[in-house]
């Protein structure tokens, strides 16, 4: 009697046809139909993996007629599919075919006849896109494949090959992806809906679309070229003292492709080394860290799971990578305003603007101490440095003393000069660019507006408004048309501007 083997869902994954050609398994192939229940219905659903898997049993029944061996469909459609597949085993005294370590454990129990497939050692077609410079690969169904080549900040966008890729390539190619995922250390299936699936195999991040999410199949594979050191960003030594003493509530901010996910992780195995217990949420998992740092996905758990987990564990850093939604800023404000200190990695054209994201969701008093320090990444380097302190002043712009507040300053760290404040005014939170309001600034544009006529003419600062001193000599060329310009000025900037003649001792 030939051997019998009973196929699961893993066996089809790991491409058990391959095996069939190399002669490495031979016999009859059973195909339950609880099985195709199962892959029926989640194709259906748009899981990428089930339409794999049914494509294998398409291709298995193709080599049975080249290579005459039999495929039967055998069993019923009722009850939990792993179930059927064993006790169908148990009746008939055929093998489990299987790829998952956990199916094969479950078998030897059981005394089911089990025939695990060992991975083939065979190189990824994906592998052959990249070279040392590639950043990423980008292959879409009848369009040529394409790659970014060079590194975050500094890249080209190139044409791989002259031939379009074809459909049936890409699913190969996902096949491929899918099979060699249990073997290969890292690597994890992220995220399957309907429609996507994000793997990471290994170092590579990869996102699989196909219809009718996208209009063809398409396959995304990104790969980190860069690993850095926090040492090797060359940093100012007044900005390491502050990570290292003071920054608890840290904001990288960025472009995307500029290299924010690696000073994050350069930062995080930083603390690490000086002794902290560093942590992270990632979406999906695509750091790359020692094993002393604990990964979490945020895709297998409930956010309210990671809120008591971190809590319970009390880490003294954690890294929150790609904050995008509300449950993500939540998160990450909770667990700062618990105590544990926090990076938190974000998309922004500005550092300003990733600031802004907060503004809506806390309290204008608490922001500084969510936040105390902001990075932001442009090209790989770290480009602007913000800080963030609380103080009651008159805003810049307003003139009256009664209208002091709360003012959040936002300061550039490395000239400690106040670049924006932040401010109730009303029931509206305003952002206001100081820097356009600065003193030498302004007296800088009065004095152009007046200085082509009254060359003498003086400008200062006193009480809250600006006074210009004429010389009596030019008082006679003080005409309409200055007095329309300091006029425009006032209303443009909400300043004061007062004109008086000069002191004989001046």
């Amino acid at each position: 009697m030939p051997n019998e083997f009973l196929v699961d869902k893993s066996s089809l994954l790991q491409g058990v046809t391959r095996y069939i050609e190399k002669n490495l398994i031979n016999g009859t192939f059973l195909i339950h139909r609880a099985l195709l229940r199962q892959l029926e219905q989640e194709s259906k659903q748009g899981l990428v993996t089930s339409d794999i898997a049914l494509e294998e049993i398409e291709k298995l029944k193709e080599l049975s007629e080249r290579y005459l061996f039999a495929v039967e469909l055998v069993g019923k459609e009722n009850g939990d599919t792993e179930q059927e597949l064993r006790n169908y085993c148990l009746e008939r005294g055929c093998n489990l075919l299987t790829a998952d370590e956990l199916t094969k454990k479950m078998a030897d129990l059981l005394g089911i006849g089990v025939t695990f497939l060992d991975p083939l050692p065979e190189p990824l077609t994906i592998e052959t896109f990249f070279d040392e410079s590639t950043m990423s690969v980008h292959l879409k169904e009848d369009a040529v494949p394409k790659a970014k080549k060079g590194k975050p900040g500094d890249w080209e966008f190139r044409i791989i090959r002259d031939t379009p890729v074809t459909g049936g390539e890409i699913k190969k190619i996902v096949s491929e992806i899918l099979n060699s995922i249990r073997w290969t250390k890292g690597s994890f299936i992220e995220i399957e809906r309907k429609g996507s699936t994000i793997v990471q195999l290994s170092t590579y991040r990869i996102v699989i679309t196909r219809p009718p999410l996208s209009d063809g199949w398409e396959l995304t594979a990104t790969r980190p070229v860069a690993r850095k050191k926090l040492e090797d960003y060359a940093l100012n030594p007044e900005l390491v003292k502050r990570l290292e003493e003071r920054a608890e509530g840290i904001l990288i901010a960025g472009s995307p492709g500029m290299g924010k996910t690696t000073f994050a992780q350069a930062l995080a195995e930083y603390y690490m080394k000086m002794g902290k217990i560093v942590k992270t949420i990632e979406s999906p998992r695509d750091m790359h860290l020692p094993s002393d740092i604990t990964q979490y996905s945020k895709n297998y758990a409930e956010i309210g799971e990671l809120h008591d987990i971190l809590l319970l564990s009390r880490p003294d850093y954690t890294v929150y990578d790609e904050m995008r939604n509300d449950e993500d800023f939540r998160l990450y404000i909770d667990l700062r305003l618990a105590g544990i200190g926090m990076i938190g990695v974000v998309h922004a054209t500005t550092a300003i603007d990733a600031i802004h994201r907060f503004l809506n969701r806390v309290d204008l008093g608490t922001v500084p101490g969510i936040l105390d320090t902001v990075l932001f990444i442009n090209k790989g380097t770290v480009e602007k440095v913000y800080s963030l302190e609380m103080t009651v002043k008159v805003p810049e712009g307003l003139r009256e003393a009664d209208l002091a507040r709360p003012v959040v300053q936002i300061k550039d760290f490395l000239n400690d000069r106040v670049e924006y404040e932040i401010y109730v005014f009303g029931e509206q939170t305003m952002i206001v660019p100081v820097g356009r309001l600065n003193l030498n600034t302004l007296e800088n544009r009065i004095t152009r507006a007046i200085s082509g006529v009254i060359p003498d003419a003086k400008v200062k600062k006193e009480n809250g408004e600006y006074v210009v001193e004429i010389p009596r000599e030019g008082i006679s060329s003080f005409n309409r048309k200055i007095n329309t310009k300091l006029r425009k000025l006032e209303k443009k900037h909400g300043i004061r501007i007062r004109v008086k003649l000069q002191d004989k001792e001046s």
